[in-house]
């Protein structure tokens, strides 16, 4: 009986391939991003047919497709260019953990693996509901996450959360639930000192970041953060991916520090 299932897939983001991986479904991709590092064997047994918004057009249909995943508005053009050409693509928009989740879900019921994605999900919401209860009477210290140092970006929405779930409290929370970049920027940075954040995870998409040229700023120094060394990088593979990455390395990152930072004041 045919299968009527996508068996020739293109991931044009991570966040899809890593899951298709661990629901064990990596057979059906054929292409993937460039930018794609988890799993580390993707990169070896996967080609690699895009950018973020550029896209390899020929070499995908020279694929032929029968599904292309992508990510958000910046991917719209790509994928205009291959519905034009007659391939079926669909495009994830996950901005928080919730759409995160139903991302995982969905993606799961489109190759077949409903249960194993429902697994996945309800393990991760059992860890979620114990690490509230873990952090209920402990002190929760201002976390500031830049995503960008110029201009100053904050940390996009499920980032806030993940911070919010580990045990913090995401000193521009206010921000976090602004999907596009332009309205996440900081044009003052007088602003982040006023806010007085205990800690500081940059995670500088496409370059690595560089703790000592933030804690350099003009007037830093008056920060709690800087003035106690609390100054991290977690890689953007790790929590700037809307997907599994964010949901398992990148939360558990985040806690550590806040678990650090809670050490030192007992």
């Amino acid at each position: 009986m045919k299968e009527y299932l996508p068996n020739r897939i293109v991931c044009l983001t991570e966040e899809t391939t890593e899951l298709l991986y661990l629901l064990g479904e990596q057979d059906r991709i054929v292409g993937i991003s460039g930018f794609t590092v988890r799993p580390a064997r993707a990169r070896k047994e996967k080609p690699r047919v895009s950018a973020f918004t550029s896209a390899k057009i020929d070499k995908i249909l020279e694929l032929k497709p029968d599904l292309v995943l992508g990510f958000s508005d910046m991917q719209a053009d790509i994928a205009a260019e291959l519905v034009r050409q007659g391939v079926s693509v669909h495009i994830f928009n996950q901005r928080s953990i919730d759409e995160i989740l139903s991302m995982i879900i969905m993606l799961g019921a489109m190759v077949g693996a409903q249960e194993k994605a429902r697994v996945w999900v309800d393990n991760f919401i059992q860890k979620a509901d114990a690490l509230r209860s873990e952090s209920v009477d402990k002190p929760k210290p201002s976390v500031y996450f830049e995503e960008w140092d110029d201009p100053i970006i904050t940390g996009i929405q499920w980032v806030s959360e993940l911070i919010e779930l580990a045990g913090g409290k995401d000193c521009f929370s206010d921000h976090g639930k602004e999907s596009l970049a332009k309205n996440r920027i900081v044009a003052n940075h007088r602003e982040v000192i006023d806010r007085r954040p205990d800690i500081i995870i940059g995670s500088w998409c496409g370059k690595k970041f560089r703790p000592g040229k933030v804690m350099e700023r003009d007037g830093w120094h008056e920060i709690p953060a800087v003035k106690n060394g609390d100054v991290f990088e977690i890689k953007s593979c790790d929590i700037l991916q809307p997907g599994p990455a964010a949901l398992t390395d990148g939360l558990n990152q985040i806690k550590a520090r806040i678990d650090s930072w809670r050490e030192q004041r007992v």
